[in-house]
């Protein structure tokens, strides 16, 4: 099993992923796993910068958690819904969407969330993880062509052999991930949920920044 993830972390972890010059590291009960942030995506790594400096992930929650789909952590929407509905001045501040073709929803990807505004805006303290499901060709076609995207040959390779959520690109900001620890990540998406998709027992995480190159 460990030796089929780390063949995994190998296809997804390409040459192009050193140049990122930031490394998080993930703290869990479940252990630690290992993410980097995406230069070519700077509003939504700046932003979750930030968030580590102001502890805004110091002791967080993976609070929406769907096998085979996402591991969400940080503010939740219902969370969030509250606060923006008892703001006098009704602000509901979101972040501009940063689609860039290298990012995508393969296995590991680390994305922003968001509710269903029309400018696909991201929430300012909510992220999630793609823990994905099997893809087949036919759907990658039929998504390249409903949505106008061409995908390279290595992005279809990673979603053939390892799934994902290419029905999430260019709807979600994708701005990072999982370099190492993706087997961490994996356990804690098979955790045991309610009807509602939050875990029975919390799982708390806190982040913070373990390189920086210039």
């Amino acid at each position: 099993m460990h030796t089929y993830i780390l063949t995994i972390v190998l296809l997804l972890f390409t040459s192009s992923s050193f140049a990122q010059r930031h490394r998080l590291a993930f703290h869990t009960e479940f252990g630690v796993f290992k993410v980097f942030l995406y230069d070519f995506t700077p509003a939504h790594r700046d932003l979750f910068l930030r968030a580590i400096e102001t502890d805004v992930y110091k002791d967080a929650l993976f609070n929406r958690i769907i096998e085979n789909f996402v591991v969400q952590g940080g503010e939740h929407d219902i969370d969030i819904e509250k606060r923006e509905a008892i703001d006098p001045e009704k602000k509901k501040p979101r972040l501009a969407p940063e689609f860039d073709a290298r990012a995508y929803h393969k296995l590991g990807a680390l994305g922003a969330g968001r509710d269903n505004n029309a400018a696909k805006a991201s929430f300012l303290n909510q992220i999630y993880f793609v823990v994905g499901k099997p893809i087949s060709d036919a759907e990658l076609t039929a998504l390249e062509q409903k949505k106008g995207i061409i995908y390279t040959e290595q992005q279809r390779n990673s979603y053939l052999t390892n799934g994902g959520q290419p029905r999430l690109d260019y709807d979600f900001t994708v701005f990072g991930e999982v370099y190492e620890g993706l087997e961490v990540l994996l356990d804690i998406s098979k955790v045991k949920t309610d009807t509602a998709d939050f875990p029975l027992k919390q799982i708390h995480f806190y982040v913070e920044e373990i390189a920086h190159a210039k």
